[in-house]
């Protein structure tokens, strides 16, 4: 499967937020984590711009999806 993440990011978010140094493994599974987070928002967000009639998703539908 290819990650719409990649990992060089993860390592990038845990060390802005203190971490001095990061795991292979952290960093997959912080990346898995997210990709699961950001796949049930857009799926969430679709189905607010269909319903509105609507093929483009909007921030509005992502904010609304995140919540």
């Amino acid at each position: 499967m290819k990650h719409a993440i990649p990992l060089a990011a993860m390592e990038r978010i845990l060390k802005n937020t203190g971490a001095h140094r990061v795991s292979e493994e952290a960093k997959v599974a912080l990346r898995q984590v997210l990709e699961d987070i950001a796949m049930e928002i857009g799926e969430e967000a679709t189905k607010l711009a269909s319903h509105a009639g609507r093929k483009t998703v909007k921030a509005e539908d992502i904010r609304l999806a995140s919540h």
